[in-house]
């Protein structure tokens, strides 16, 4: 049945080449005398939940622009499902452009429909499909209402429905939780884990890097047009060593010679790294100091401290203003 289906809908069967979804080597792109981006290689495996890292202006947009064949790299090469061309299997992709528009006058199901039918699903299976994913999202009571009349939260997610009303095989988004509230946040967090789970690849820029630490299992970090770091969310993460953070009811006292010279103070708490002897010499010491250890717990560094380490302080800088200064999420 489905194999019908894919031919009724001239949908292109999928053709075995590799475990990637994605490849991307080496891939240079000049605007006029500006370099946006500059030898940037990725993979992502088939099924993956995959993370593009970076700043506004880093270069996230042009790459994913190139990856899909929107614009064509000045050098290197890139493949989807093996094919050096991503147009001839645009029916495979959904794909979710930071700029987002809808026509205003459409009612909600058309407007999903007819971002369907561009990728070859028809009009009105794509409205059929429209209404029951609007239900099913939460927006049954909008399903006769024009896009004008809807806000812009809702307007956001009408258009993501219209990215995956064709059930792609690869979706990609670019900052899609970008002027979304918390609710509507988790509710994609939710959709991209589900997506993943029905063996959909999913790749996504942010700059926002809690998303991506919470769904990732790969990403890439972008800086400056070039690709520092492309691989597992856990070897970037190990990149650091451990923190201990300590927290006493004295201020001072014989125990505090027990502390690295690195400690520093972090609000009422002292961290450090694991010292190379390990914990136990040094929890003998503070016991033995009358420190008091009110609480004292090893940390893994997070995926921000990574980002940091591998991309430096003005990248990590530039995204914190821009994940904290965004536009109020409707």
């Amino acid at each position: 049945m489905d194999d019908l289906l894919d031919q009724a809908q001239g949908r292109d069967k999928p053709v075995a080449t590799n475990d990637y979804a994605i490849e991307a080597r080496g891939l240079v792109k000049r605007f006029g005398n500006t370099l946006a981006v500059n030898g940037v290689d990725i993979t992502v495996p088939r099924g993956a939940i995959y993370g593009i890292l970076g700043p506004n202006g880093a270069g996230k947009t042009t790459t994913l622009r190139m990856i899909l064949g929107i614009i064509d790299p000045d050098e290197g090469v890139r493949r989807i499902f093996g094919e050096d061309r991503p147009q001839r299997i645009a029916r495979r992709i959904g794909y979710l452009p930071e700029e987002r528009g809808l026509y205003p006058a459409m009612k909600a199901p058309d407007a999903i429909a007819f971002m369907g039918s561009l990728r070859g699903l028809p009009r009105l299976e794509g409205r059929r499909r429209g209404i029951a994913m609007m239900e099913e999202y939460g927006l049954g009571h909008a399903v006769e209402k024009k896009i004008k009349e809807l806000s812009k939260g809702m307007a956001q997610t009408v258009q993501l429905l219209g990215t995956l009303v064709h059930k792609p095989d690869l979706v990609i988004l670019d900052e899609p939780f970008s002027g979304l509230d918390a609710i509507n946040q988790g509710k994609l967090e939710g959709l991209i884990r589900q997506l993943a789970e029905d063996g959909t690849t999913v790749i996504f820029s942010t700059h926002v890097i809690h998303h991506a630490e919470r769904l990732c299992s790969d990403v890439a970090i972008i800086a400056g047009g070039k690709v520092p770091y492309a691989g597992s969310v856990e070897v970037a993460r190990d990149r650091l060593p451990p923190q201990v953070r300590l927290e006493t009811e004295n201020e001072d006292g014989p125990w505090r010679a027990a502390l690295p010279d690195s400690a520093t103070r972090n609000g009422a708490a002292w961290v450090f790294e694991v010292p190379d002897t390990g914990i136990e010499p040094l929890l003998r010491s503070l016991i033995e100091g009358n420190a008091g250890i009110r609480s004292l717990s090893i940390e893994r560094a997070g995926l921000h401290d990574a980002f940091v380490t591998i991309a430096g302080e003005a990248a990590a800088k530039a995204m914190q203003t821009q994940a904290t200064g965004q536009e109020e999420p409707a």
